[in-house]
């Protein structure tokens, strides 16, 4: 089989490593393509850090649609904003065009559960086209298979406690920004907080409308209640910010946060089961200190208790080679908008992207 054509939708700080891990996977990228008009024109190569020309120039996002109708393409690698709503129109015109797509939207891991129109409308679109759409990345693996993982050593489970923290900064403005970062705690008490101090009933009203905004955790617990064959009863997500104990600098924000400031927020996310499993994670996502760093932990009680605990995981590059080696099981996996809790685990891809793909 050919090389597989990858088109690249989002040409920031993602990028610059799915790009790069395309290649070296044996896979091409033919096609890029961004709104910001500072990076539209160049060359990807230069986005990616390299010498020479690829040929490849990023084009405005305008001329997406048209370039899947007229080129052939196995994949599209989208990497641009953190909530489903904010890439549902990218997604939406790959299903349309019978592309498939992946995308490092967190909220697109399991959108069913916080945003069921906007999927509804890929999904039917995309079992139209015979396209496949999903959403991956570090909680894949991290919130994800890897819980799932010590469940299945486990006899009996009463609870999943789930805790993780990035730094905001690696991530670009767009997350940034829907951490709260950089607001006084007014700000972002009104903006943020304030959001989820509703009953059951509005917020289910919200996620009708496709109007709420989840935590990460929302759509993991999710995810982790479908593999496990869980039925959920009720879910619910409290944020509160992190507050700077020093002035801080912030390089994607491009601002000096003061003392007292959000530097970004913690989200709990509860889920209840009818099997009597409760999931209890929380995410935390801030501008870090200098001693700070990445964690994951996870625990899963019952008989036996085990955690699991990983520091300093390298969590820009988990996620973008998490996205790139699923690229052949998307490609394989049914039409519609399939979330990766029914593909296989996640494995590395040791040969050329086209030879897992029959």
């Amino acid at each position: 089989m050919a090389k597989l054509n990858i088109v690249q939708y989002g040409c920031g700080k993602m990028s610059v490593y799915t790009m790069r891990y395309v290649f070296e996977k044996g896979a091409k990228i033919v096609g890029a393509f961004d709104v910001d008009k500072n990076i539209v024109g160049k060359d990807i190569a230069e986005i990616m850090g390299e010498k020479k020309a690829r040929g490849v120039v990023v084009q405005n996002a305008k001329e997406f649609e048209n370039f899947l109708k007229a080129n052939a393409v196995d994949c599209v690698v989208v990497t641009t904003r953190s909530l489903f709503s904010e890439v549902e129109d990218a997604l939406f015109t790959c299903a349309k065009c019978g592309v498939n797509a992946i995308t490092t939207c967190e909220e697109a891991l399991f959108p069913q559960n916080s945003n069921p129109k906007a999927f509804d409308r890929i999904n039917k679109m995309a079992k139209k086209t015979g396209a496949t759409i999903c959403g991956t990345g570090y909680q894949d693996v991290f919130w994800g298979n890897l819980i799932t993982a010590i469940a299945g050593a486990t006899h009996k489970i009463t609870r999943i406690i789930g805790k993780s923290s990035y730094n905001v900064e690696d991530y670009g403005v767009a997350l940034a920004e829907a951490h709260g970062a950089g607001l006084d705690l007014e700000t972002f008490d009104k903006k943020v907080a304030s959001l989820d101090r509703i009953s059951d009933k509005a917020r289910q009203k919200l996620i009708d409308n496709g109007k709420f905004a989840p935590s990460y955790m929302w759509n993991v617990n999710g995810w982790l209640a479908s593999q496990l064959g869980l039925t959920v009863i009720s879910q619910s997500q409290k944020c509160v910010p992190q507050i700077a104990k020093k002035a801080i600098k912030s390089t994607t924000l491009n601002m000096n946060i003061p003392k007292g400031n959000a530097t970004g927020m913690s989200a709990v996310v509860t889920t209840t089961t009818k099997e009597g499993i409760e999931i209890i994670s929380e995410c935390i996502g801030k501008v870090y200190a200098p001693d700070e760093f990445d964690s994951n932990e996870w625990t899963v009680e019952g008989e036996p208790n085990t955690t699991i605990t990983v520091n300093r995981p390298a969590t820009v590059e988990l996620t973008c080679a998490t996205i790139v080696n699923r690229i052949p099981e998307v490609i394989k996996a049914p039409a519609g908008y399939y979330t990766t809790e029914k593909m296989p685990v996640n494995t590395y891809k040791v040969k050329s992207l086209d030879k897992y793909v029959k």
